[in-house]
């Protein structure tokens, strides 16, 4: 939604931004000819299909389809909305998004107020934290220093069941965004109660650094009332819920697609190269306080392709760290089965399990920061452990057990990107087993460039032609004579050529960018994506040679309707001179015969 930002300045952004800068500092590129080209980093594929024109600024994918300009890409790709992803590109290049109007004193169609409460919320248990003499108590047990405590923005949620309510719900539209928010929980007979309360409250950030949801925890408390000695590892008591609760699915906030402390590790590291995933929130405080600010944690769910994308995005290296007992191990397969298919060459995954007993809190206390990172170095690489996880139960000594090996690692196998680690592993597995490492057949990889297997229409291939040479519009004079056509996408084409002689310079991405909110907008992104072939100049000819031939049938058109009408009954004096007319006008007499 372009909201109020002004198509001026949308043509000024992209006029800025060169899509190839803005995609490689995510996507690795390689040069293929005037274009880029990388493994689409939308869906999983071995063999790249995915192209960035320098000369269009337009992306495009010939084997999912995704295509469009340098905002199109940030939205799908970080999954930003337009006038987030709007921001994010006029942030780069230095400039200042304006507004249109400027009144914020109607309901707004986007996201800011949710964002706005939310941000409220975490301000309000911040507060709430100093008064608290047992959130106080635990803090300091657990060696939290002031300055984590900030970083993290943690908080308390006091016990009742209004506290939130009664600080932002002071209105029935703050009441709509608390329940639409997560904050608030609603009774069987409709009543309204926080969601949180009696936890220690830990703010979630996207990767602007905006909230999006909480974790809290409960404290536990030995008999006297203070926190107990080992709050890490004590169960819940049933009566008080689950140890963590998480803000459930809303608007803003998918747990499956969000890392706690992600833009918190990514404002402490300006060329990260190895990140870690842990399972607490507190095991990732521990770290950073302890001089590590590279851990992350999931939100209560096993790691989804999703998070293992956003991990490797973040860093070539990706370390998952678990308890070594049954659970963690079962947790770090998911995590393998995850990565696997975003193994690219440049990517690895390490695997460290912890001793029993021992969580990342509890070992960089005792190991301090030169420990931890030396675990770290000695985590196992993916390779190994994939490796003796399929052959735990297998006896390798037999002709069965090697069998069975083969047939448990060749599909998994063949689920890596075609490349350097792919073609290692299945040598090792080879090596392993004694049996050959022949892959299930990877899917016959999409054209690159697909021939055009239907004659576009006329006016089709002017539109697109248009689009790869928005400049042409220069040549064409008005009135248009082709508007006399009567053919869908005349009036678009006429459109598009006024759009660009009003606006010297506008490139292809800005020229289709213009109709993003309009359902012309699909069909435009696949013209712009379309293939077309030749040297520019052979361009402006094929363009007005297809402007030409439309104006022809448009008068070949005109002159059978004329000529059938004079078939049934006279013509009018009117209708006459416009025959006459339009046998005069010929631009390309057909021979007359001898």
């Amino acid at each position: 939604m372009r909201g109020l930002i002004p198509d001026s300045f949308i043509d000024e952004l992209l006029a800025r931004v060169d899509i190839v800068d803005v995609i490689e500092r995510r996507v690795p590129l390689k040069k293929a000819g005037r274009e880029w080209t990388a493994c689409c980093p939308f869906h999983d594929e071995r063999t790249p299909s995915f192209y960035v024109s320098p000369a269009k600024q337009f992306f495009h994918c010939f084997g999912c389809g995704a295509h469009g300009s340098a905002i199109k890409f940030l939205m799908d790709y970080e999954r930003l909305e337009f006038p987030d992803a709007v921001e994010e590109l006029a942030q780069s290049v230095g400039l200042t998004v304006p507004r249109e109007g400027g009144r914020d004193d109607r309901p707004r169609e986007d996201k800011t107020d949710l964002y706005t409460l939310l941000d409220s919320c975490a301000g309000w248990y911040q507060g709430q934290l100093p008064k608290s003499a047992e959130a106080q108590a635990y803090c300091r047990k657990r060696g939290l220093d002031p300055k984590t405590i900030a970083d993290f923005r943690l908080g308390w949620a006091p016990s009742g069941y209004d506290g939130v309510i009664k600080a932002l719900g002071n209105s029935p539209r703050r009441m709509e965004l608390l329940t639409e928010a997560g904050m608030v929980s609603s009774g069987e007979r409709g009543s309204k109660y926080d969601r949180f309360r009696e936890r220690l409250m830990f703010p979630i950030l996207d990767r602007r650094g905006r909230v999006i949801a909480f974790g809290g925890r409960i404290i536990q408390k030995s008999g006297d009332g203070s926190p107990a000695p080992d709050a890490g590892a004590q169960d819940a008591r049933k009566s008080d819920g689950p140890k963590y609760l998480n803000s459930p699915e809303t608007p803003l906030f998918h747990k499956g697609r969000e890392l706690f402390a992600l833009w918190q590790v990514k404002q402490a590291n300006a060329n990260l190269q190895r990140i870690v995933v842990v399972e607490g929130y507190m095991d990732v405080i521990a770290l950073h306080q302890a001089g590590l600010p590279i851990a992350v944690a999931t939100l209560g769910t096993a790691t989804t392709p999703e998070h293992t994308e956003l991990l490797f995005r973040a860093a070539p290296d990706v370390v998952f760290c678990f308890d070594g007992d049954r659970a963690g191990r079962a947790a770090a397969w998911k995590a393998l089965d995850a990565a696997l298919p975003r193994l690219r060459d440049g990517r690895q995954a390490y695997f460290l399990f912890l001793p029993e007993g021992e969580d990342p809190d509890t070992l960089v206390r005792k190991e301090g920061k030169d420990g931890f990172e030396q675990r770290l170095k000695n985590a196992t690489p993916l390779s190994d452990y994939f490796f003796d996880e399929l052959a735990r139960d297998v006896d390798m000594a037999s002709l069965d057990g090697r069998a069975r090996l083969a047939e448990r690692a060749r599909p998994l196998i063949a689920r890596l990107p075609d490349g350097a680690f792919r073609d290692l592993m299945a040598q090792e597995l080879e090596r392993r087993s004694g049996a050959s490492a022949r892959l299930a057949a990877s899917p016959p990889a999409q054209a690159q460039r697909p021939a055009a297997t239907a004659q576009r229409s006329l006016v089709r291939s002017a539109i697109a032609l248009l689009l790869a040479q928005p400049g042409m519009a220069d040549q064409v004079e008005k009135p248009y004579r082709f508007l006399r056509l009567d053919k869908p996408g005349v009036p678009l084409l006429a459109e598009l050529l006024d759009l660009a002689r009003s606006r010297p310079g506008i490139n292809p991405a800005m020229l289709v960018e213009h109709f993003a909110e309009r359902a012309e907008y699909p069909a435009l992104q696949k013209l712009m994506a379309a293939a077309v072939v030749g040297e520019p100049e052979a361009q402006r000819t094929e363009f007005m040679e297809a402007l030409l031939r439309m104006d022809e049938q448009a008068v070949a058109l005109r002159r059978e309707t004329l000529h059938a009408k004079m078939r049934n009954g006279p013509l009018d004096d009117a209708e006459k001179a416009e025959l006459r007319e339009l046998l005069a006008a010929r631009v390309r007499p057909a021979a007359v015969p001898e």
